[in-house]
């Protein structure tokens, strides 16, 4: 089998670690690789305004999750050749039965849908199914599809741990618990975090500090988003 061919795998999630792999139970290999390929990226902003404001300013939110989408054919007339090569011709109800076993099967003990490992030559995914569109072409006599296209949606699987990773600690959008050290005043953190020590009223209340004049080395402070 030549790994030209797009190949969706199954995955497992190691739930202690985190850590996704192959598992061996499943695996797609397309006919005919994608005409076309789409790769999408966002940027999420908070867009809270006040009554009767005209505009606003764009806040960031946070960074969305990577998403693909590509459309394969699923022929049953034998006229394409399969890249497993010397089987049979297969149904096209009984590919797409396997196609959605592997990508939309849930998972009720895990409460997730299935994890799939998208590879395609050097290009390497881990995601969930988003959405899937199945467009039948051709028909038998009886009815039953002779050829179909799949367009496939596909959002990328973090781990928690690349969450946290990727998440922009700096970010004043972000709570951030903060260990007070020798010489720390609260207008200086709110500063640091914030970029406005004027805040620290407001900090202070926040972590119910009854002496926010004079910080205790080692306690630990919460700085939540303030607006």
């Amino acid at each position: 089998m030549s790994k030209d061919y797009l190949t969706i795998n199954s995955c497992q999630v190691d739930q202690a670690s985190g850590k996704v792999s192959t598992d061996g139970k499943g695996q797609f290999v397309v006919m005919i690789n994608p005409a076309n390929f789409n790769n999408s990226e966002t940027i999420c902003y908070n867009d809270d305004k006040s009554f009767g404001q005209a505009g606003q300013a764009l806040k960031f939110g946070a960074v969305g999750p990577k998403k693909i989408s590509f459309e394969i054919i699923l022929d049953g007339t034998g006229v394409l050749n399969s890249p497993l090569v010397g089987n049979p011709v297969v149904e096209v109800k009984d590919q797409l039965t396997q196609l959605k076993n592997l990508v939309s099967k849930y998972e009720g003990s895990k409460h997730t849908p299935n994890v799939v490992q998208i590879v395609w030559g050097t290009f390497l995914f881990y995601g969930c199914m988003h959405a899937m569109t199945v467009k039948n072409t051709l028909f038998k006599s009886s009815g039953a599809p002779l050829r179909a296209k799949v367009n496939l949606s596909f959002t990328q699987y973090k781990t928690p741990q690349e969450i946290i990773k990727s998440a922009n600690t700096n970010s004043p959008d972000l709570t951030h618990i903060i260990e007070v050290v020798a010489g720390d005043t609260l207008p200086l953190l709110c500063n640091k975090i914030y970029k406005n020590s004027a805040y620290y009223l407001q900090v202070a209340q926040i972590n119910n500090l009854t002496n926010f004049r004079q910080l205790t080395p080692g306690i630990k402070l919460k700085f939540p988003p303030l607006r």
